[in-house]
């Protein structure tokens, strides 16, 4: 009872922060029953003049409410589908930035994790040199058996952190909850599932050990990829609460010109960020889902390197075909066979035309072929497609959704490098190369040998009769 009325409390400062920055703008009061639509009208009477954009004030709300909120802000932005494609745009701006906690809690949280001094386990432990909600990194200095000294990067849990996030899920939780009561209409939403969702995933992403595994994951699927690499993680020197791998000496990706004044070509460059995004996404199915010019580095060999797998993406085969023949399809201008892509996926209802779809397509499609190359964005293509099949009844795939919102932010580095960057050839090779491969005779062959397996596993299971 009592853990109720405190989160009653919490969720009452959670909506008077909102109401006083504005964000309850983005509310569409004619949807709610005449009581709820009356209280929201008396609420909104808390706001301060002179505030921006509905998106803009939700930005602002959320960040004052903490990093937790931050965090659902940014969940938020990779579903368009629930708060609009605008409002999704304002919520990539949110910043996860907090000061750094002291070095010496740094080090208790080290030594629990492990059980031992710190000096036992490196030779030097620096001050931390970036900082988030979640953790924080330092770099640090261990000595192996040959004497030879190494540099790494150690990324430590913010103590009390698990705590803090439970406390205001269970806030969240208890405010999807009124929504559903107060408007059953937001229901078509799913606010109790989103909050779920969001739940699962930070909690992943608060275990390191999960996120060593999806960089040991992800540098086995690009161990022969000549211009990309990622750093490896130390398994001994890896917990729960503690990652660490090695130390990326290179150049980050802010500035072209600090790459060609370390030697490097940025037009290249630019044009490495799209196809390993795009070799991760269609011929890996496993991607780098915060791809963002902090995250990247290129080393002295003038390799891509990205850093921080806290986020990542799946797709299926079926995604992976998906993606790979509309693509082709826009490059190939066949529209025809981008339409059937979607009835074979089963993402577009049978009841609809094909031909009809296909003469929506078009009207993405022809346009971009009037325009100069590096006028063409692969990822608005992909934000005019999602808004035309809503039209044609396709159900939202959050995967899918997650991969064009990183695709907004991979083309958005690969043009700060490279303005004139044309996007279609430089993904045309990654996608030929995995439809020729998947899609043509020896593809075929793999795919029949997996579905006769598959059958007769489905077949061992059944029971003798």
């Amino acid at each position: 009872m009592i853990g109720a009325a405190v989160n009653l409390a919490r969720g009452a400062r959670v909506g008077f922060v909102l109401a006083r920055e504005g964000a309850l703008a983005l509310v569409d009061a004619s949807e709610l029953p005449p009581l709820p639509r009356l209280g929201l009208r008396l609420v909104r009477m808390l706001e301060r003049p002179g505030l921006g954009s509905g998106a803009a004030r939700l930005s602002a709300g959320l960040t004052r409410l903490g990093p937790s909120y931050v965090k659902f802000g940014q969940f938020l932005a990779t579903r368009p589908d629930i708060v609009g494609m605008a409002a999704a745009r304002d919520l990539e701006m949110l910043q996860d930035r907090v000061p750094p906690f002291p070095q010496a809690v740094a080090v208790k949280v080290v030594e629990a994790a492990f059980g031992r001094p710190i000096s036992t386990l490196f030779v030097a432990f620096g001050e931390p040199v970036a900082a988030a909600s979640i953790a924080q990194v330092h770099k640090a200095v261990v000595q192996d058996a040959d004497g030879t000294q190494r540099n790494l990067a150690v990324k430590i849990m913010r103590p009390g952190v698990r705590e803090r996030f439970q406390r205001d899920v269970e806030v969240m939780r208890l405010l999807a909850r009124i929504v559903h009561v107060l408007s059953p209409e937001a229901e078509r939403l799913r606010p109790r599932d989103v909050v779920e969702i969001l739940a699962r995933s930070v909690t992943m992403e608060m275990d390191f050990r999960l996120e060593a595994a999806a960089a040991s994951e992800l540098a086995q699927n690009t161990a022969d990829d000549e211009d990309f690499r990622v750093p490896l993680p130390e398994w001994e020197l890896i917990a729960r609460d503690v990652l660490t791998c090695e130390w990326i000496e290179g150049t980050r990706l802010h500035s072209a010109a600090a790459l060609q004044a370390a030697g490097h070509d940025p037009h290249a460059i630019g044009r490495t960020v799209i196809q390993s995004f795009l070799r991760q996404a269609i011929r890996d199915g496993f991607f780098h889902a915060d791809m963002h010019q902090g995250n990247l580095f290129v080393d002295a060999a003038g390799k891509l390197v990205a850093v921080d797998f806290g986020i990542m993406g799946r797709l299926g085969r079926k995604e992976r075909r998906f993606l790979a023949e509309i693509l082709l399809g826009f490059i190939m201008r066949d529209y025809t066979r981008v339409a059937q892509v979607h009835f074979e996926a089963g993402y577009v209802p049978a009841h609809h035309s094909v031909d009809d779809f296909a003469q929506a397509i078009r009207a993405i499609g022809e346009p971009i072929h009037q325009r100069r190359a590096d006028e063409i964005s692969m990822a608005k293509v992909l934000t005019l497609l999602f808004d035309i099949t809503a039209l044609f009844d396709m159900s939202t795939r959050t995967e899918l959704v997650m991969l064009q919102k990183t695709m907004v932010v991979v083309e958005g580095v690969a043009r700060s490098l490279d303005p004139k960057l044309d996007m279609w050839t430089s993904a045309e090779p990654v996608v030929r190369s995995w439809i020729t491969r998947n899609l043509g005779p020896v593809g075929r062959l793999e795919g029949a040998a997996h579905a006769a397996r598959t059958l007769a596993d489905v077949v061992a299971d059944v029971p003798e009769l």
